[in-house]
This record gives C-alpha cells, sequence and structure tokens, in this order.
C-alpha cells in the first residue's frame, strides 16, 4: 500500500509545479536559477521523450492505460518483502500518471526543467518525468540483482 503512497505524492508534486508554470509563466518563457545551467523553462511536449511522436496522442493514452495496469498488477502480486521492487513500480506508477493527467487536461505535457550540461541543452523535463527515469533506473538494478542471485543458486 505504501507504493501507491509514493505514485501519489509523484503525482500531487508533478501536478503542483506545473500548475504554478502554466499559471506564473507565459510559454517559452525562461527564467534562470543557475546561468548557464539550470532554467525555468515553460514548454509543451505533445510527442514522448526528447519530443519523439509528436501528436500521437491516441497511442500515449493505450500506452499508459496498459503501464498503468501491468505496474499496478506487479505492485499487488509481487512487492511483498521487496521495497526497492516497490519503490521503483510506486515512482512508475506516479510519473505515467502524472504525464497521463496533463495529455488529458492539456493534450501535451507541461514541460519545465530546462538543463544544459556544458555546451549540450538537454530536452526539457518535468516530476513525472524525473520519477519515471529514477524508477527505470531502479527497476534495472533490481532486475540486476534478481538475475545475479538466481545465477548463485
Amino acid at each position: 500500500m505504501v507504493y501507491y503512497f509514493i505514485a501519489v505524492a509523484v503525482i500531487i508534486l508533478d501536478q503542483f509545479t506545473k500548475w504554478l508554470v502554466v499559471e506564473y509563466m507565459e510559454l517559452r518563457e525562461s527564467i534562470p536559477l543557475i546561468e548557464n545551467v539550470l532554467y525555468l523553462t515553460s514548454h509543451r511536449n505533445a510527442g514522448a521523450a526528447f519530443g519523439i511522436l509528436q501528436g500521437q496522442l491516441w497511442l500515449f493514452f493505450i500506452a499508459t492505460v496498459v503501464v498503468i495496469g501491468v505496474v499496478t498488477y506487479y505492485i499487488q502480486k509481487y512487492t511483498k518483502g521487496e521495497p526497492w521492487f516497490g519503490v521503483s513500480l510506486g515512482l512508475v506508477l506516479g510519473g505515467a500518471i502524472g504525464n497521463f493527467i496533463d495529455r488529458i487536461l492539456e493534450g501535451a505535457v507541461v514541460d519545465f526543467i530546462d538543463v544544459y550540461i556544458f555546451a549540450y541543452n538537454f530536452p526539457i523535463f518535468n516530476v513525472a518525468d524525473s520519477a519515471l527515469v529514477v524508477g527505470v533506473i531502479m527497476l534495472m538494478i533490481h532486475v540486476f540483482k534478481e538475475e545475479k542471485k538466481q545465477g548463485k543458486s
């Protein structure tokens, strides 16, 4: 059950930060937080990561419903005694739902975290994206650890 609270916390933080951006910033407005490194930039993404699949809203609806179903099933079935696995799934669930809400309400995902790594401008992202990335990395670590454990058996 705690993993659903993680998902809800991600959704609340994600939607609150996006609301602030939509409410108080103009589209494409950029506010420097750390010059040449970190900016708040109001952006909308009608595609997926890195702007791919622009305008394929129906595909994202279907994929997100499937992800929510699969992740919920795994939380219910496989997280007992597996907190690392459960937290990773909670982050993925919260991130998926956070961006899904945007697609339903805005027709695009609200992004605003704009990072420059040296001369490279990393694609603008949001709290939900961050939760998804951290959750997927944790999932990969979990899978590698499980494979290693089974390899020793």
